[in-house]
């Protein structure tokens, strides 16, 4: 088990105490990003167990579309081109009170070096009948709202 989702539990409520200082009301963002091949972009972070859409928060003074773009540079290697589409958005609030993420389409990206210094434990393509096991319940919602015409939840 990595070091860091050892201590995750206890240190997520110093965490999120920390953002809601700074920063009151929540905003993150998060990337759907397919390859040729129809596969999903998903990633293991290195602080919290599960497969999940690459994403981060929005930090003061940048857009979510800069979020976005930022975040899937330095998790995944993706540099978005041109504009990501919004897909929805959802309330975290039973996870984070008072967050809400953005799901973002990414149509054009190509590769890049990622920037993520000790973040990211792995990054994966996935077929969606091939979803990895330990998925997070949110990022398999939004990839069957997305991408197989599920209805959509507004809770992520």
């Amino acid at each position: 088990m990595l070091w860091r989702r050892r201590i995750e539990p206890f240190t997520r409520p110093l965490v999120y105490a920390w953002f809601r200082l700074r920063r009151g009301l929540t905003l993150g963002v998060r990337g759907l990003v397919t390859d040729a091949e129809g596969r999903v972009l998903l990633v293991q972070h290195t602080y919290v167990p599960g497969w999940h859409l690459p994403g981060g928060g929005v930090e003061r003074r940048e857009t979510a579309e800069q979020a976005l773009a930022h975040e899937l540079r330095d998790e995944a290697g993706v540099r978005v081109l041109g504009r990501a589409s919004l897909v929805s958005v959802h309330s975290n609030e039973p996870r984070h009170p008072g967050d809400h993420v953005l799901l973002y389409r990414v149509h054009a990206w190509e590769p890049c070096p990622a920037a993520a210094q000790g973040e990211i434990h792995e990054v994966g393509w996935f077929a969606l009948d091939a979803l990895p096991a330990g998925i997070t319940r949110g990022a398999r919602r939004r990839i069957a709202e997305a991408l197989q015409g599920a209805d959509c939840d507004p809770m992520w």
